[in-house]
């Protein structure tokens, strides 16, 4: 394996004592793991925060193999990661990305889906701008996993008739790519839930 191009990190796990294995969505290779030397380091921890998009070096001899990567920043998350709603909606779209998509199989559509996504969590004015883009990713990604998935698209503002997609969705996405790991990876979806419920009491 060897390519270089744009990624989106989805996650990143500690390895060793300075090392991280991450998570990298691209647009042709899928969902590649790389090693990353250094990616706890002061210079490296900033550009593999879950959601940012970055510039990949990955090679690997075998196919086999851990791929080692060398990182870029190319645009950071990081200022919308101390906003408790962006954080929510990052956390748990990377989460699920990285949870349900299968290693080294590609899937361009989402991932120009999920670029979109993660740009409009970051420049919309306020939630209603980016939530029902949110959903049409969940089920975009369903339908990708092969899993037949029919919800009829909310209005934007429309936080009842959003609600109620948001939660059949969520059985969805429960039941089928998530059912071994729902409990750690739907509490973020959870989470994400409860502060959009905020919006809609308020």
């Amino acid at each position: 394996m060897q390519f270089r191009g744009p990624a989106i990190v989805c996650a990143n796990h500690a390895h060793g004592e300075n090392a991280v294995i991450a998570r990298l969505l691209t647009p042709d290779a899928g969902m590649v793991g790389a090693y990353v030397a250094g990616g706890r380091g002061r210079h490296l921890r900033p550009v593999l925060l879950p959601g940012n998009l970055v510039e990949a070096e990955v090679r690997s001899r075998v196919e086999s193999q851990l791929p080692f990567a060398r990182i870029e920043l190319r645009e950071s998350r990081g200022p919308w990661l101390s906003e408790p709603l962006p954080a929510a909606a990052i956390a748990w779209t990377t989460a699920l990305t990285t949870s349900a998509l299968p290693e080294r199989q590609p899937f361009p559509r989402l991932f120009d889906a999920l670029t979109a996504l993660l740009t409009a969590l970051c420049v919309a004015p306020s939630a209603s701008g980016w939530a029902v883009p949110l959903l049409s990713y969940e089920v975009l990604l369903l339908r990708e996993l092969g899993y037949g998935v029919s919800v009829k698209r909310p209005e934007e503002g429309d936080w009842p008739a959003f609600f109620d997609a948001f939660d059949r969705i969520g059985r969805e996405l429960a039941r089928y790519p998530l059912a071994d790991l729902r409990a750690d990876v739907m509490a973020a979806r959870a989470l994400l839930r409860e502060r959009l419920a905020r919006i809609r009491e308020a």
